[in-house]
């Protein structure tokens, strides 16, 4: 079953163009924002860091272990390797919301710069 807390976090994501920073909204640039600073939060918690690296450990020394070559010998590398890319993209999600976020940031600081006189 679905939890209360899924649901928002679903209504929550962040499907916003950040392509033209000019055109977002107040509430859309801080939004993108808070995410962005969320995600470093994570990518900066050496707990969190410590067990993604444990769990990348466990899945290499798994795959590693699999000496045959049979049909589900392959069946159960390509499962591991997917474990292990799907953990990246997690991270390179992390990184690409930090990376909207700078971006953002960036652009408002020559806003600023740009109208002072």
């Amino acid at each position: 079953m679905i939890s209360e807390d899924a649901v928002e976090a679903y209504n929550k994501r962040l499907t916003i163009d950040t392509s033209n920073p000019k055109k977002l909204t107040p509430s859309q640039r801080d939004a993108i924002k808070a995410y962005g600073s969320q995600a470093e939060a994570l990518l900066k918690n050496r707990e969190l860091a410590m067990f993604i690296h444990h769990f990348k450990f466990e899945v290499n020394d798994a795959m590693a272990n699999i000496r045959s070559h049979s049909e589900e010998a392959n069946a159960e590398r390509i499962a591991l390797a997917n474990q292990l890319s799907g953990i990246d993209s997690f991270i390179n999600t992390l990184k690409s919301a930090i990376y909207k976020r700078n971006v953002l940031i960036k652009a408002e600081s020559a806003e600023n710069t740009d109208n002072q006189p």
